[in-house]
């Protein structure tokens, strides 16, 4: 995959250990084995947040650092502590703010 340019060769990448090791990411298999999905969720969130640098050298280098502290996201928490997928934010308690002034009273018989 080294003739390849960094979007073709990241077509061929179709799993967790795949992109790792494409981006010469040391690993643990059994962390990955876990967390697999969320690695890779949390690895396309950080991309999203980051402006792609011009070139294939350095867009490679930003992807493999993002991913690197994907991966070590989950070799310090867990899925459940790090909540990268929407599930996991279902049944949070839910606070609202309610202004003092828009509570009112309602007197009987007026």
């Amino acid at each position: 995959m080294d003739e390849l340019t960094l979007d073709e060769a990241l077509e061929e990448l179709v799993s967790a250990e795949d992109f790792l090791e494409y981006f010469g990411i040391e690993y643990e298999r059994s962390v990955v084995q876990v967390n697999r999905l969320h690695i890779l969720q949390r690895f396309h969130n950080y991309l999203g947040k980051e402006s792609q640098p011009e070139g294939d050298d350095a867009r490679r280098a930003l992807h493999a650092k993002l991913l690197q502290q994907a991966y070590q996201d989950f070799v310090k928490s867990d899925a459940l502590t790090e909540k990268v997928f929407k599930v996991f934010h279902m049944h949070e308690p839910k606070t609202h703010f309610v202004p003092l002034t828009s509570i009112t009273v309602n007197k009987a018989g007026s």
